[in-house]
């Protein structure tokens, strides 16, 4: 092959290159989540957070980006979740709400349904399950941080 064919065949690849590949969209993600520092030390025995005081009791929490859902999935384990919906993070006025059945939650704007357990999404467009901060649990304390 002569020189000029592999200097045109180069050429016609990096025009794909530069002019195609530019073009695929996006998809929003979840690590798009503003990180914030999150140490939160909370009694979910005692009588301010009541609605843990029970296994699936959960509470709202202020802390994270738009604030946290903790839940008691058993007697010594806790889910912490983020409020924002990682599909529709940006939403300023959108929370995830906890729905009438306590062990699912939805969030308003996009409709996405996740199940509290493992923050897994069930239904709606996010592919992204909600965001999840640690615990640890000493039999008195939780802690909850990032």
């Amino acid at each position: 092959m002569s020189p000029s064919f592999h200097r045109t065949g180069f050429l016609l690849l990096l025009f794909v290159f530069a002019f195609l590949l530019p073009q695929c969209k996006k998809e929003k993600q979840q690590n798009e989540i503003p990180v914030v520092a999150v140490s939160i030390a909370i009694y979910p025995n005692s009588i301010d957070y009541i609605h843990l005081n029970s296994v699936n009791g959960w509470e709202y929490l202020t802390g994270g980006y738009r604030g946290i859902i903790v839940f008691r999935a058993s007697t010594n384990g806790f889910m912490a979740y983020e409020r924002a919906c990682p599909y529709d993070w940006d939403q300023t006025s959108t929370r995830i709400v906890v729905d009438s059945s306590g062990i699912t939650t939805v969030c308003p704007s996009c409709k996405s349904k996740f199940i509290l357990t493992n923050g897994l999404p069930y239904s709606g467009p996010s592919p992204y399950p909600m965001k999840q901060y640690q615990t640890s649990f000493d039999g008195n304390t939780l802690l909850i941080y990032n």
